[in-house]
């Protein structure tokens, strides 16, 4: 596999892509798009996949978070970034120190907490499951509603 690019008029050369990591700005860029496709999986009835997404954009936005704490020009903290590669949807919130911000938010807005509860649910292994359009509706609207999780993590990314 590799990215295309040009090399004169007509002509293309697949140029190897080394994987390097992202940064905070193309992890959030990956949490709108892959919020964006679930949105069109599950206007397509593609249930599963638009769960799938709409998990997965949350896992960028919390790994956006954690980015957000690393200095620009700081050695790059190889424990943190050890237990950070992972799936796992509230240990992301608690690496980026959001869980006691999270918990005092659910004491003014309680959809907030029921967003959460359909979030955290997810991990990496649903791109197996078969999960139908009742949970696929509710995942999708309670990362990408106007006051859905992924609005709330916008500000701390």
């Amino acid at each position: 596999m590799g990215n295309r690019a040009q090399t004169g008029v007509g002509k293309e050369k697949l140029i190897p892509r080394i994987w390097t990591g992202v940064n905070r700005k193309e992890l959030q860029s990956l949490a709108e798009a892959r919020l964006a496709d679930a949105k069109v999986l599950l206007k397509n009835r593609r249930y599963d996949g638009a769960y799938y997404l709409a998990g997965y954009a949350i896992e960028c936005a919390l790994k956006a978070c954690i980015a957000r704490r690393t200095k620009r020009h700081d050695f790059p903290n190889l424990e943190l970034a050890r237990k950070v590669w992972m799936h796992d949807l509230t240990q992301l919130r608690e690496h980026a120190e959001l869980s006691d911000i999270m918990k005092e938010e659910f004491k003014a807005d309680r959809s907030l907490e029921d967003r959460w509860n359909i979030v955290r649910n997810w991990s990496e292994s649903s791109r197996y499951a078969t999960l139908g359009m009742e949970r696929a509706k509710s995942m999708v609207a309670a990362v990408g509603d106007e006051r859905g999780v992924l609005a709330w993590l916008r500000k701390y990314w």
